[in-house]
């Protein structure tokens, strides 16, 4: 059976080398969601596709689907470059971060318009940032990493309720976060494998949800707030998919 080559926007979530002159790019599309190609002589001198497919880059993408596992990329049209991004080391590991959180919830070649949408502004906002001279903060706790992913949880349908019981549906005396209840737990709910949460914490994580990713930074995060959102980002990651971002750790 013939292959046949689409166009759609795309951003390219990883790449590694292949051989001698190719790269394999992991890309979160706009039509197909996750799909994995192979640009070939990407890393050759003349290259027309050059640093138009580095991690971090919006682009449109004509994409050949043959027989096998990786489609080909045949033309690049470069849409954002997010270079500002990538050259600011802190800017640049907190978009790490979300490349990798998109990479591990949205597994799947099925569209989520939505999702894709949120990756692109994520990354706009990225590059608005005011570059972190001299900045020691974790790329982790950083207010908008720690949005993006809980929006990216809630996308995939693991939204962490916080401002009841996920179990009784009480209203008072919430102390932790359950991973197997999806949301905050009671002092009559909570057993040995619930995540100890300050109130701080979990007001933090709404205050987080609620608010669109652009205002992220106006939230107001304790640094007790910015530990217990990653907290739950992280077990939440754990328990449902059985993994931990390697861009997180540390």
């Amino acid at each position: 059976m013939a292959g046949r080559t689409y166009k759609t926007e795309a951003v390219v979530l990883r790449s590694f080398r292949l051989g001698e002159a190719d790269r394999v790019l992991h890309l979160y599309t706009l039509d197909r969601g996750r799909v994995g190609a192979v640009a070939k002589g990407i890393r050759r001198t003349k290259s027309r596709f050059g640093a138009r497919l580095e991690p971090l880059s919006h682009v449109e993408l004509l994409l050949h689907q043959g027989s096998g596992e990786l489609q080909t990329v045949t033309g690049v049209d470069l849409i954002e470059s997010h270079h500002a991004a990538r050259e600011d080391p802190y800017r640049l590991n907190v978009g790490l971060v979300g490349l990798e959180a998109m990479l591990r919830l949205f597994t799947e070649q099925e569209a989520n318009a939505r999702a894709f949408r949120a990756l692109t502004r994520f990354l706009e906002l990225l590059d608005e940032r005011t570059p972190a001279k001299g900045r020691s903060a974790r790329a982790a706790l950083d207010p908008l990493a720690l949005s993006f992913q809980l929006k990216l949880l809630w996308l995939s349908g693991y939204l962490p309720h916080v401002t009841s019981c996920a179990e009784c549906g009480a209203e008072q005396g919430l102390v932790g976060y359950s991973p197997r209840a999806g949301g905050a737990v009671c002092t009559v709910c909570r057993d040995e494998t619930t995540l100890a949460l300050a109130p701080d914490g979990l007001r933090g994580i709404e205050a987080l949800l609620r608010r669109p990713l652009a205002e992220a930074g106006d939230a107001g995060l304790s640094a007790r707030a910015t530990r217990d959102a990653l907290a739950v980002v992280n077990s939440s990651h754990e328990f449902h998919g059985g993994f931990r971002l390697r861009t997180l750790a540390g």
